[in-house]
């Protein structure tokens, strides 16, 4: 009785990954290929042959780093597949660390995340938007523990 649990996440369980057959997967969705979530460019799949089963063939892009990863899979096989989620933030302030202050729809503030190491184009359009005093969103993609800012937009609803 005298144990005391403590819980350090909020994620509710969700699990980083789900399991699904090779065969189910599509041109569009996720994949996990060496272990990063990825979106599939495209999917082929081979005739079954004298020893085994159909193979699918998956050509995927990283969802952070853009880069190309490819994978062979029997279709019966299962794989995983990233839980990806998208959400949109307000930005607030840009610390000079290079911290993002980001405000979500219902009013909760988070300052953990840091400016893109990604495109330059997307860090120069935040940076410049900011310093212009215009309103921006930008759009944070987080997939198996990690979380990018992917996009920015200048709001024009405010």
């Amino acid at each position: 009785m005298g144990d005391v649990e403590g819980f350090e996440t909020a994620d509710a369980g969700a699990s980083e990954t789900i399991p699904m057959e090779a065969g189910q997967i599509r041109k569009g969705g996720y994949i996990c290929i060496k272990n990063r979530p990825c979106k599939v460019v495209s999917v082929s799949t081979s005739k079954t042959g004298k020893h085994g089963h159909a193979k699918c063939n998956f050509v995927a892009t990283d969802i952070f780093t853009g880069k190309k990863l490819e994978d062979i899979v029997p279709s019966t096989h299962g794989t995983t597949v990233p839980n990806v989620f998208r959400m949109e933030y307000t930005l607030l302030d840009i610390s000079d660390e290079d911290y993002l202050s980001l405000m979500d729809e219902s009013g909760e503030a988070r300052e953990d995340l840091q400016m893109p190491k990604g495109p330059d184009e997307l860090v120069k359009s935040i940076r410049e938007g900011f310093d212009a005093g215009d309103s921006l969103s930008v759009v944070v993609v987080k997939a198996m523990g990690e979380e990018h800012v992917m996009s920015c937009k200048k709001d024009t609803s405010a």
